[in-house]
C-alpha cells in the first residue's frame, strides 16, 4: 500500500483540504512544543519541483539478441553496451549514480535467474536514439550474436497489431523505367549533357556532321515552375541513370526514355557526387570542412542513408591544422583525402594519418575492424580491375622510399619496390589493371638536381616484374592507351618550354620466334607478341601540355590547353602515322565519347567563380577522330560537358576479330548510312517539296481555267488563236561567243 507520504511524495506534496483540518484539530501544546525548535516565523512548506513527465519514451530503444547470461556476469555484458551506446549519443543517467542510461533486465522465473537477452537503452534525446539504433543495427558483439535494434516507440506499435491477420490489396504492378533502353537506340548514337546559363540538356550525338538532337531539357520540370538541375549533374558509370545537383535540398536521380525522376537523397549543401562503379551505391559530400557529416553514403536502390563521415579523418590533422580549420584558413591546411571505390563494389576505402581505412559496404564496417597499415603513406589507388590497393611512401629516416601492391581482404603483400632519393611519385593504372605505372622524381644527393624515371609494374605475370624508364627530360604528361599496352609521355629538357617532344613505348614487342621440330628437324618462325619495353617513336618540337587517348585506342590528342595556350590541336594516329592539325582558341577541357568517334573541345567557367575573363569564348566543338569539325556551340555562360559513359561489352579479341572481319560489316554500315542520310534529306526537304507541290496545283489550276476560255478568248481576238502554231513564223538565229582563245606558236619542222 501506499502511505500518505508517498503520495504526497508522488503528487508535489501538494497541501489539500483534508490536510488543513487535521492541522487545526491538533492539540495546542504539542503545536506549541514542537514550534519550540523553530527560529523562524515562517511556516515551512516545501515544494519538491519535478521536470515535466514524458510518457512518448522517444529517446529510449531496444537492443535485443543479447546473449542470457547468470547473474554474476550481468555487470560485464552492462560495461560492454554501455561502453558501445555512450559512443553514440548521450545517456541518460540519474544523480546519484543508480542509473547509467542501459537497463537489463533478469528472468526470475528461472533458476539460476539469467537475463532476457534483451536491454533498454535511454538517451537524453531522440535524435541520438534514432541515430543508435540506424548505426548499431548489425553490430557483432560475437561470433553468434549481433545487435537487433528498435526503438521503443515502434515496439509499442507492433503491441497493438491485431492477432488477426487480413491479407492487404496488392498494389498495380507498374513496369519501372528502363534505364537501359538508350542503348537500343537503331543510329548507336551517344549522347551528351550540357550545363549553361539557367539550363540542363541531354543532346544525341551520331558522329557526323550535323546538329545533334535534343533529347530532354527538363522541359517537364519547367511546366512546373521548378528547375531539374542547380548546380553540375554527372552520369554514373555505366550510364544508366543522370545525377542532378540541388544545393539547397540534395540529389535527384533520373532515367528512362523520358527521364523519369527515380530518386531523391537528401544532401543539403552538395557540391559532389561521386557513383559507385557498379552502380550500387552514392557518396555525397557537402565539402564542409566543419561539418561532421559532410560526406554520406547511400544505397542507389533502397535511397538508405547508409554512413555519414567528416571530411578529416580521425587524428589526419596535426593540433596547428584544427586550430587553423577553426578560423577557415584553409590554406594552412592539406586537402581532406578522397574515398575511392573497388571496382566491384565491396570497398570503399579512405587515406588516413599512416593508414588505409577499408570499409565493407555490405555492413559499412572497417574490414576486419581494422585499417590497413600503410606508415607515411602519401597516395594510393584501387586497381580497375582487381581488389588490390597499390599505394607509395616517402623516405623516413634511414628507410627508403617505397611502393607497395596489397592485396584485399586477405591484405598480403604482392610486391613491394624501394625508391632511393625520392622527391615525388604519381601513379596511373592501365584501364585494364594489367600495367602499373608510377612516375618518380628522384633528385641528386646535393638535392639541387631533379630527374625523372618511370617503374612499370606487369601485375598479370607472376612475381610482378618491374621495369625501370629513364627519362633525362622533364616529364609533364604520362597517359596509357585505354585497353592496350602503350603508353605516351610528353617530356621536354625545360618544363616551362613551348616546343616539347611525345613519344610512345610499347610494353610488349612483336618479335619473330623460331621453333624447330625435334622429329622433322624442320624451323618455322612466326611472329609472337613478347613482354618486352620498346619505344615506338617520338614526335619532336609539338605544341601541347596535355594528351588524351581515343577510349578505343590507336588515336591520340594532342592538346595546348589553358589561358596562355595557343589552343593547337593534334589528331595523331599511332598506327598510320598520320597527322591532322586543328586550333581552338583558349579550350581548356577535352572529352572524348565512350566510342571513340568524336571528341569535344570546351571552353569553360566554374560555377559560382564569379566573372569569367574569357566569357565570350566559352562553348564546345565536337571533332571527328580524324580532326574534322562537325559542330560548334557558344554560349555567354557555359559551365559543364559530360559524355554519356557506355560499358564495353566486347573483350579485346572479340574487338580483334570484328577488326579483321569489318569487310564483312561495310556493305550493311554503308547502306544504312545512306537510307539515313536520304531519310535525313527527306525529313530537311518535306517542306520544299509541300512549296512545290502546291506550286504545281497552282498551276494546274491556271492552265484548266485558261484552256476553258480559248473560245471566248478567240471571239474577242476577232478569229486570231495565239495557241495556233501555224500563226508563227520560226526564225532560226546562230550566236558564236568567243569563250577564251590561246595563241601557241608552232616551230616548222625541216622536211626530210
Amino acid at each position: 500500500m501506499t502511505s500518505a507520504a508517498d503520495q504526497r511524495f508522488e503528487n508535489g506534496y501538494e497541501e489539500n483540504e483534508e490536510e488543513k483540518v487535521y492541522a487545526e484539530d491538533d492539540d495546542e501544546d504539542d503545536r506549541s512544543a514542537s514550534l519550540e525548535d523553530y527560529y523562524s516565523d515562517t511556516p515551512l512548506k516545501p515544494q519538491v519541483k519535478y521536470p515535466p513527465r514524458n510518457d512518448s519514451f522517444d529517446s529510449a530503444l531496444i537492443v535485443m539478441n543479447l546473449p542470457r547470461i547468470p547473474e554474476g556476469k550481468v555487470d560485464k555484458l552492462l560495461g560492454i553496451i554501455t561502453k558501445i551506446f555512450s559512443k553514440l549519443g548521450t545517456l541518460a543517467t540519474s544523480e546519484d549514480g543508480s542509473f547509467n542510461g542501459v537497463y537489463m533486465p533478469l528472468d526470475n522465473n528461472i533458476e539460476p535467474p539469467k537475463t532476457c537477452g534483451f536491454a533498454f537503452v535511454q538517451y537524453t534525446n531522440a535524435e541520438d536514439a534514432k541515430k543508435a539504433a540506424t548505426t548499431a543495427s548489425g553490430y557483432a558483439l560475437d561470433k553468434n550474436h549481433s545487435f537487433i535494434t528498435m526503438l521503443y516507440s515502434e515496439a509499442l506499435e507492433i503491441q497493438d497489431i491485431s492477432p488477426d491477420f487480413t491479407e492487404p490489396e496488392p498494389e498495380p504492378y507498374q513496369e519501372p523505367p528502363n534505364t537501359d533502353s538508350w542503348l537500343l537506340d537503331d543510329n548507336q548514337r551517344d549522347s551528351f549533357a550540357i550545363r549553361h546559363g539557367q539550363e540542363t540538356a541531354v543532346y544525341w550525338c551520331d558522329g557526323k556532321p550535323s546538329d545533334p538532337l535534343l533529347d530532354y531539357d527538363g522541359r517537364r520540370e519547367k511546366e512546373a515552375g521548378i528547375n531539374w538541375c542547380d548546380f553540375y549533374c554527372h552520369w554514373s558509370p555505366k550510364g544508366r541513370y543522370l545525377a542532378t545537383l540541388i544545393p539547397a535540398k540534395g540529389v535527384i536521380l533520373w532515367g528512362g526514355d523520358t527521364y523519369e525522376k527515380l530518386g531523391r537523397f537528401p544532401s543539403p549543401g552538395v557540391h559532389f557526387v561521386l557513383f559507385s562503379p557498379q552502380e550500387r551505391y552514392l557518396l555525397t559530400s557537402s565539402e564542409n570542412r566543419r561539418d561532421p557529416q559532410a560526406i554520406k553514403i547511400f544505397d542507389l536502390h533502397t535511397q538508405k542513408l547508409l554512413r555519414a563521415f567528416p571530411m578529416y579523418p580521425q587524428d589526419f590533422l596535426t593540433e596547428e591544422q584544427e586550430e587553423a580549420l577553426k578560423f577557415k584558413n584553409f590554406d594552412a591546411v592539406p586537402p581532406p583525402p578522397l574515398f575511392q571505390w573497388s571496382h566491384d563494389d565491396q570497398y570503399i576505402a579512405r587515406m588516413g594519418k599512416g593508414l588505409i581505412s577499408i570499409y565493407e559496404l555490405s555492413t559499412m564496417k572497417l574490414l576486419d575492424k581494422r585499417s590497413l597499415n600503410a606508415e607515411g603513406i602519401h597516395e594510393f589507388q584501387w586497381s580497375p580491375k582487381d581488389n588490390i590497393i597499390a599505394y607509395w611512401a616517402p623516405e623516413v629516416n634511414n628507410a627508403p622510399a617505397h611502393v607497395d601492391l596489397v592485396e584485399i581482404p586477405s591484405r598480403k603483400f604482392l610486391r613491394q619496390k624501394n625508391l632511393f632519393n625520392v622527391t615525388k611519385c604519381s601513379m596511373a593504372w592501365q584501364s585494364e589493371g594489367d600495367f602499373l605505372g608510377v612516375k618518380v622524381t628522384r633528385h641528386t644527393k646535393s638535392k639541387k638536381t631533379l630527374y625523372n624515371n618511370f617503374e612499370l609494374f606487369r601485375i598479370r605475370d607472376a612475381g610482378i616484374p618491374v621495369e625501370m624508364l629513364d627519362v633525362k627530360d622533364a616529364v609533364m604528361s604520362f597517359a596509357w592507351e585505354p585497353r592496350g599496352s602503350r603508353f605516351s609521355i610528353v617530356h621536354a629538357e625545360n618544363p616551362s618550354s613551348t616546343k616539347v617532344n611525345v613519344s610512345f613505348y610499347d610494353m610488349n614487342k612483336i618479335t619473330e620466334v623460331t621453333t624447330i621440330s625435334t622429329l622433322s628437324k624442320k624451323s618455322k618462325t612466326e611472329l609472337k607478341e613478347v613482354a618486352e619495353l620498346n619505344k615506338v617513336g617520338t614526335l619532336e618540337g609539338k605544341q601541347c601540355n596535355s594528351i588524351f587517348w581515343s577510349p578505343a585506342g590507336g588515336v591520340i590528342l594532342l592538346a595546348s590547353l589553358g589561358d596562355q595556350a595557343s589552343g593547337t590541336l593534334e589528331f595523331y594516329d599511332v598506327d598510320n602515322k598520320s597527322l591532322s592539325v586543328k586550333e581552338h582558341y583558349r579550350a581548356n577541357e577535352v572529352f572524348w565519347d565512350p566510342s571513340g568517334r568524336t571528341v569535344a573541345t570546351c571552353v569553360i567557367q566554374p560555377i559560382g567563380g564569379g566573372h569569367f575573363k574569357f566569357s565570350l569564348d566559352n562553348g564546345f566543338i565536337l571533332w571527328s577522330f580524324q580532326g574534322k569539325q562537325l559542330y560548334q556551340a557558344s554560349f555567354e555562360t557555359f559551365y559543364q560537358f559530360q559524355w554519356r559513359p557506355r560499358q564495353h561489352l566486347l573483350s579485346k579479341d572479340d574487338v580483334n576479330k570484328v577488326i579483321k572481319n569489318i569487310k564483312k560489316y561495310e556493305k550493311r554500315f554503308d547502306k544504312e548510312d545512306k537510307d539515313r542520310l536520304r531519310a535525313r534529306h527527306i525529313e530537311e526537304t518535306r517542306g520544299k517539296r509541300l512549296l512545290r507541290d502546291k506550286f504545281r496545283e497552282t498551276m494546274a489550276r491556271l492552265k484548266a481555267f485558261h484552256d476553258n476560255q480559248a473560245v471566248l478568248r478567240i471571239e474577242l481576238y476577232g478569229g486570231y488563236d495565239s495557241n495556233d502554231e501555224s500563226n508563227y513564223e520560226t526564225k532560226e538565229i546562230s550566236v558564236e561567243t568567243i569563250l577564251s582563245s590561246k595563241d601557241e606558236v608552232v616551230q616548222n619542222l625541216p622536211h626530210l
